[in-house]
């Protein structure tokens, strides 16, 4: 029973979808368990498997806060896997630390002793998916002993503004469902640490009430989210990143990448919690060739391969999965020659190329939204964890078209017709005058894509407190004529405004990748923040229009397209 409750854990975080890479004639698995005791003396649960008689191989370690079985990459036999489980997670003592220092140092103290072990000839790798890809990237600072490859799948660059915290608007669901994942096989774990030392439970229980506490004593972005995220790249590693453009934690990624890019880094966009499309593997081909080409020195070309490789939906993350897509390839992120086209928000609930000649303003109450309208990453990790037959059942509840009622509960603006396919890839911002009337109220902000039929599906979202209206100097990236395209928000300290006072604020959108057909239509809504976020006081929002300095979208329009002229 408890490895079943296990494995509905592991499915709900998207870690039991990987594809085995076993061959029907490989021998039978050999598992030794073995606990490793740090510097601080702290015993940590190993667990490796080996095909056949273990022997020195070239080995992957994975870093898991779930428990028993929780490996997230089937390798072949060429090489031995060592799942590690996370201080105060699992059957590991001490106390969990939110993937902070005490953590990644257990990260380097592991490795070095896995590089002098028997079952090791010397080459390690990483492996990770989401948590386990987290405490690499937050370990990063620190030199990695005998490394020589890493495969990291989904992950925050940054937690506080990737994944728990974006915009400085609390992520409730992300963060209370990543605490009951690792909880569960603490507590399913429990009884064997009953018997071995008691005591120790202690610890696990405390650390993991203290991460919880932890994220909710730091609203603002201070010293301890920033031990939490990353600090600096100590090591000459490749790294091949893998995850999808609706996942929850899809912005990591590409921080990532642009941070690793000089080590060769290679990014593709193929799936991740938000699902593995029809027709791909999720990218678990160029995983096991990374592996073999950079730690087994295998020449099979995958260095060659595109830096960049992006899958681009075609309007509707439903047909995404079902094979619905196109793939693009490029040597960079952003992609080299992309344009952000400027869009204004006009009168007429008009997305227009031209802002209106004279000032208005527009109203909207920020009643809370339903999710699976107006969060969609946050949505898909759900759906992939069996949530998905609401939305079967009910499709209406994962499109746009109700989100907001114009004037009332939202403001909707939507671009005219496309007279031909216009693909965008890339980061999106909202730049828009504000005043509200409840300090400390959200801004958010959906893009969809709007079908010929009417129906609107969402794309990717944008949140922002009225609280933090500042951008970090020199760490925003801009397009040619110096117009914010990607703000990099000051969440350091809180500044709330003034009832009513307008004031000009940058909301990040997370990257987008869509083909918007011809016909189609873009869209972006202004609504309450969805109900995965804390419930607050609803709040009267006033934006201004028109004029010289009135609402802006700007949006990224890959080479090869035209957003301008396919709106004439």
């Amino acid at each position: 029973m408890g490895r079943l409750v296990l494995a509905l854990c592991l499915a709900a975080a998207g870690l039991a979808s990987v594809p085995s890479a076993a061959r029907a004639d490989d021998p039978v698995p050999v598992v030794v368990d073995q606990r490793f005791t740090t510097s601080d003396g702290v015993e940590l649960q190993t667990t490796l498997t080996s095909s056949g008689p273990v022997a020195a191989k070239p080995t992957v370690v994975e870093f898991s806060p779930y428990g028993d079985n929780s490996q997230t990459l089937a390798v072949t036999p060429d090489y031995n896997y060592l799942l590690v489980q996370i201080r105060g997670t699992g059957d590991s003592d001490g106390g969990f630390d939110a993937l902070g220092p005490q953590s990644q140092r257990d990260v380097v103290e592991v490795l070095q002793w896995a590089c002098s072990q028997p079952f090791s000839d010397g080459r390690l790798a990483l492996n990770g998916f989401s948590a386990s890809a987290i405490v690499l990237y937050n370990s990063w600072h620190h030199e990695l002993p005998c490394v020589k490859a890493a495969i990291m799948r989904s992950g925050t660059h940054e937690l506080y503004r990737d994944l728990l915290v974006p915009g400085g608007i609390l992520n409730l669901a992300p963060g209370a469902g990543v605490l009951a994942m690792i909880g569960a096989p603490a507590l399913l774990q429990g009884a064997d640490r009953l018997q071995r030392d008691p005591a120790s439970s202690l610890d696990v229980l405390g650390g993991l009430f203290a991460s919880g506490t932890g994220v909710l004593a730091h609203p603002s972005l201070d010293a301890w989210w920033a031990e939490r995220g990353w600090r600096g790249d100590a090591n000459d590693i490749p790294v091949l990143m893998l995850d999808g453009f609706y996942d929850v934690e899809s912005r990591g990624a590409f921080q990532a990448f642009q941070a690793l890019r000089a080590d060769g880094a290679h990014l593709v966009m193929e799936g991740g919690h938000d699902g593995t499309p029809a027709g791909t593997d999720g990218g678990v081909g160029e995983a096991h060739a990374w592996l073999d080409h950079y730690v087994r020195g295998v020449d099979n070309g995958i260095e060659d391969t595109p830096e960049v490789s992006l899958l681009l939906a075609k309007g509707d993350r439903a047909a995404y999965l079902a094979g619905e897509h196109v793939r693009y390839d490029a040597t960079d992120w952003p992609v080299p020659g992309t344009t952000w086209t400027e869009l204004a928000l006009a009168t007429g609930k008009r997305l227009a190329t031209a802002p209106d000649a004279t000032r208005s303003t527009a109203s909207y109450l920020t009643v809370p939204t339903l999710p699976t309208m107006s969060d969609v990453p946050t949505w898909s990790l759900l759906e992939a964890g069996g949530a998905k037959a609401l939305t079967g059942a009910l499709p209406l509840l994962g499109r746009t078209d109700a989100v907001a009622i114009d004037h009332l509960t939202g403001l909707t603006y939507t671009t005219a017709a496309l007279s031909d396919d216009v693909a965008l890839a890339g980061p999106v911002a909202l730049d828009v005058p504000l005043a509200t009337s409840t300090p400390g109220s959200g801004i958010w902000a959906i893009l969809s894509d709007v079908a010929p039929d009417g129906s609107s599906h969402p794309l990717t979202v944008g949140r922002l407190s009225t609280s933090y209206p500042d951008l970090v100097p020199g760490r925003s990236l801009t397009d040619g004529g110096g117009a914010v395209v990607q703000p990099y928000g000051d969440y350091s300290a809180a500044d709330r405004p003034r009832a009513g006072e307008m004031r000009r604020y940058q909301v990040e959108l997370w990257p987008v990748g869509n083909v918007f057909r011809a016909g189609h239509r873009l869209r972006i809504q202004l609504v309450g923040t969805s109900l995965f976020s804390p419930l607050s006081l609803p709040a009267l929002h006033t934006i201004r229009v028109g004029g010289a300095d009135g609402a802006r979208l700007r949006v990224p329009v890959l080479p090869g397209s035209d957003l301008a002229s396919a709106l004439r």
